[in-house]
């Protein structure tokens, strides 16, 4: 069975799984800021000790590509290149949108038998990265970074039923407070357990990025500010 290493570290959570042919083993994350640096190769560590595996018993890692955090983004994907070059093993990547649309859906109790799926990542200020999914996960609107407003998603939410989750969901959740069409999934961030299904499929298939040469989707540029600067 392939022993699956998942690094999620796009947002704020912090966050690693273990998985083979058969699922999900084990998990251990914390939603905390700023402690990828510090914690991931800790986590890690504990999860492979906990479950009583070596480093060598790993056959890839699979390392959310985003969006999401610059920071957050770059740590994981260092960790896990760092990982497969010292092994010798595969390195796989996920979407971390489609991610946390699996989540919502897990958690959608007597919904209408057709709706819309609209994960967000919190991007700063008013805008998130954010795609749309109907409910069979067909995507209905590519990715982008979007600043929210009134009008935001207006040709969708006219006709249909749309879940919206995330930690950028929130600054819809005031906009849209009027709406029938627009629900709130509160709680819902990305993880490493929910990569796991994506990335075991993409092991079977041999689905493998170049390690040398893979890159993060930061979607949009890094960009340095001042100190106390808005």
């Amino acid at each position: 069975m392939a022993l699956l290493l998942h690094i999620e570290s796009s947002g704020q959570n912090c966050s690693v799984a273990l998985s083979n042919s058969n699922g999900l083993i084990d998990c251990i994350e914390q939603n905390e800021a700023n402690i990828h640096g510090s914690a991931l190769t800790v986590f890690i560590e504990e999860l492979i000790k906990k479950n009583n595996f070596q480093l060598n018993d790993l056959e890839a890692v699979a390392v959310s590509k985003g969006p999401g955090s610059y920071t957050g983004l770059r740590i994981g994907v260092s960790v896990a290149k760092g990982l497969c070059y010292a092994l010798d093993i595969p390195l796989i990547s996920t979407n971390t949108l489609s991610s946390l649309a699996h989540l919502a859906k897990a958690k959608i109790q007597n919904g209408p038998a057709q709706y819309l799926l609209c994960p967000m990542i919190d991007a700063r200020r008013m805008e998130v990265y954010t795609c749309i999914y109907n409910q069979d996960f067909e995507l209905i609107a590519d990715t982008t970074a979007s600043i929210i407003d009134e009008e935001s998603f207006a040709q969708f939410r006219a006709n249909q039923v749309m879940y919206f989750f995330g930690d950028g969901a929130a600054k819809c959740e005031t906009v849209f407070s009027k709406d029938p069409h627009s629900y709130f999934i509160e709680g819902l961030y990305p993880s490493a357990a929910a990569n796991v299904s994506e990335a075991q499929a993409k092991f079977q298939a041999k689905d493998f990025e170049d390690t040398a040469y893979f890159e993060p989707f930061y979607l949009k540029e890094f960009l340095f500010q001042k100190k106390g600067a808005e």
